[in-house]
């Protein structure tokens, strides 16, 4: 059997030769292989010596292991045409380190490399000792990855350069091995065509995805233009085409300036200055042209966007939200009133409105706290967005956490099949508004901290972060700092809250706006033309309102359903229980009564306060925890039993008067001492 040994400087490099000879001598020559790098045979006599390059006979065990009497070839090499198709994907121009274990294999390498037409690369050799190639971060190495320098981010690999075809013509004549000379020719260019057809096939699959790409810039309803750094259009769809009049086939390739005859447009798009949009117009149509840079400014994309589309696009968006209730419905217009506190609160308001940081909005119930959310999405730059409010008094715990992250399919029982989107993910890009966060639970609180500290969430059993971009407004009449000391509020989830906050002042600190308000009302209802009598307003001035605004409207409301002759007269206002406004603030009453203000309740309903808190008071004593489930059983034997959302607001009003203070968990609702001397 014919035999010779291969002597290869590395290992790679052995492996690399010795599957290439195997697989095209097969059957013909028996090979056996060293390297440098690992064991070397002892001695070699009257035997044919291959060396993988002229450098491994200067190693003197090399020479010390090779007999006189062995015939030595020098193989020539080539590049590893398995790997070649890699060099081909980079871009014309590319500076790339040729990255080989001296001067010489890099210069031969990078000859062969433009021999085989392999030039679009510019090659830079980098060897051991060299140190001058840091702003380079592409290298080309024929697997010598422990040479290449840190600061090189990408790497192609070739592989170690093969042997050529005459050097497997020299060991196929010492052997006299000449009939099978066109069957190992074969098996060679055999992987010079297999290289040929994985190109062909990288060709056509790069055809074929240009051809769709083309079909989708095609599809778009903007004009899209791309061109060099040098001003050569590379990119101009059918869309710009119809807009300048232009054939797009005629015109890609050539400078900017022979296809387009705009020459404002031309000025715009190769001005080097950082405007970045500006307004045209094409024969009957005008357009916005927006240009930014591509691939760090070596290419330049403009869009042309057709104002009167985006117009009809952004109305038809609009309807849509409006629709499905997406919309802001108020602006800083509808807020009734000119006195100091408020139009002070408005200013502060408007100002706040411009940024994108979270808001907290604090004030008593009926001081318009919605109202106030709904004008400051309005006047921020997301006003063209969804605007969803969400009241934390009004769904159960677990019901909003569904409503708020929504659920993936099968995440709970009876989830609907397919899941549902949240609140959040539908108010993206927008704002939402978080009514009554003093309501919410401990557990609701943790997951809106992650909200607002990741700006991302997750669905109720699902496993994939969704990124939001959500502005949060959040409201609540509670003292949110009273709460942390109790331990139901989180102070983290507060002040992450509080990064902006306007406080809504009471209608009993802007008494000046209760005219304008009435006549607001009236104009608003149905009755338009119904006048007031001036002690009317003096009686509505001096009252306390702790309802507010809301309450001042029911009010009007209640007065317009029972005057007579289209006038109202002080004998119109409802039977209240407020009193006069003192000259004393309402924090100072209470400090010295001991009780907080009455709040306004129709007269059947003091009996059932009465009952209520007589209610809390046994289910105390039962050893029992007072809650509104109970509460709402022991009304079962009232004269008039209760709901309990109508529990829930009758607790509001006791707690709003200081007789009761209302906790979750297992102390639920008691009395305070001015609760206790009322039942006595």
């Amino acid at each position: 059997m014919n035999e010779f040994v291969l002597l290869a400087g590395s290992k790679d490099t052995r492996t690399a030769l010795i599957n290439q000879l195997q697989e095209i001598m097969d059957g013909y020559v028996q090979i056996s292989s060293y390297s440098i790098e690992e064991e070397l045979p002892k001695s070699l006599h009257n035997q044919l010596v291959v060396l993988s390059h002229p450098l491994v006979l200067e190693e003197p065990k090399v020479r010390a292991c090779i007999g006189t009497d062995c015939k030595v070839i020098i193989a020539k090499r080539i590049i590893n045409y398995e790997n070649i198709d890699k060099l081909l994907y980079l871009p014309a121009g590319t500076r790339a380190l040729y990255v080989n274990d001296s001067f010489e294999t890099c210069m031969e390498s990078i000859e062969s490399l433009k021999k085989l037409g392999i030039e679009h690369i510019h090659y830079i050799p980098f060897y051991p000792g060299l140190q001058n190639a840091r702003k380079i971060e592409i290298a080309v190495t024929p697997g010598a990855f422990e040479l290449i320098p840190e600061h090189v981010h990408d790497v192609v690999n070739i592989g170690p350069r093969l042997m050529d075809i005459s050097t497997i013509h020299q060991i196929l004549d010492h052997f006299q091995l000449h009939e099978p000379e066109d069957v190992i020719s074969q098996r060679y260019l055999r992987k010079i065509i297999q290289l040929s057809k994985r190109l062909a096939d990288a060709n056509q699959i790069a055809t074929n995805l240009n051809k769709h790409l083309n079909e989708v810039l095609d599809g778009v309803n903007d004009g899209i233009l791309t061109i060099t750094q040098g001003g050569k259009i590379t990119v101009f769809n059918e869309e710009l085409g119809h807009l300048l009049g232009v054939s797009p086939n005629r015109v890609i390739g050539q400078s900017l300036g022979d296809a387009i005859d705009h020459p404002e447009l031309i000025e715009f798009l190769l001005d080097s200055s950082d405007e970045k949009d500006r307004w045209f117009t094409f024969g009957q149509v005008e357009a916005v042209v927006h240009r930014f840079p591509l691939n760090n400014d070596q290419s330049l994309v403009a869009t042309f966007k057709n104002a009167r589309k985006t117009i009809e696009l952004e109305r038809s968006l609009r309807s849509e939200l409006k629709k499905k209730g997406f919309v802001a419905k108020y602006t800083f217009d509808d807020i009734i009133g000119e006195s100091s506190p408020l139009t002070k609160t408005k200013a502060i308001a408007k100002k706040l409105a411009k940024t994108d940081l979270t808001l907290l909005i604090q004030g008593e119930s009926g001081t318009g706290k919605e109202l106030f959310a709904s004008a400051i999405h309005n006047a921020s730059l997301r006003d063209k967005r969804p605007f969803l409010a969400v009241n934390f008094s009004a769904i159960s715990e677990d019901l909003m956490e569904s409503e708020l992250f929504g659920y993936d399919d099968g995440a709970f029982t009876g989830a609907k099949k397919g899941g549902k989107v949240g609140l959040f993910e539908q108010a993206n890009g927008g704002t939402i508004f978080l009514d009554e966060i003093g309501d919410s639970s401990l557990k609701l609180q943790a997951r809106l901290l992650r909200v607002l500290q990741e700006k991302e969430i997750m669905r109720i059993g699902g496993s994939k972060i969704i990124p939001i971009d959500v502005r949060i407004i959040a409201a609540t009449n509670k003292n949110l700092l009273h709460m942390i000391e109790q331990g139901t509020f989180r102070e983290d989830l507060y002040h992450r809250l509080r990064v902006l906050f306007v406080d809504l002042p009471s209608l009993r600190n802007r008494t000046d706006d209760i005219p304008l308000l009435v006549r607001h009302f009236i104009h608003q209802s149905k009755h338009p033309h119904v006048a007031v009598m001036p002690q009317v307003i003096e009686k509505l001035a001096s009252l306390q309102w702790h309802g507010n605004v809301r309450e001042l409207k029911n009010t009007i409301d209640y007065m317009l359903a029972v005057c007579e002759e289209s006038t109202i007269h002080v004998e119109n206002i409802p039977l209240q229980s407020t009193n006069p406004i003192s000259n004393s603030s309402p924090d100072v009453q209470e400090r010295t009564s001991g009780a907080m203000p009455k709040a306004p309740v129709i007269p059947d309903e003091e009996d059932e306060l009465l009952l209520i808190l007589r209610s809390i008071q046994t289910i105390a004593k039962r050893g029992e925890t007072p809650n509104r489930r109970r509460i709402m059983e022991m009304s079962a034997e009232w004269t008039r039993p209760l709901s309990e959302q109508q529990i829930r607001s009758r607790l509001d009003v006791l707690e709003l008067r200081g007789y009761i203070v209302k906790n979750r968990g297992r102390f639920g609702t008691r009395l305070t001492e001015a609760g206790v001397r009322m039942l006595e």
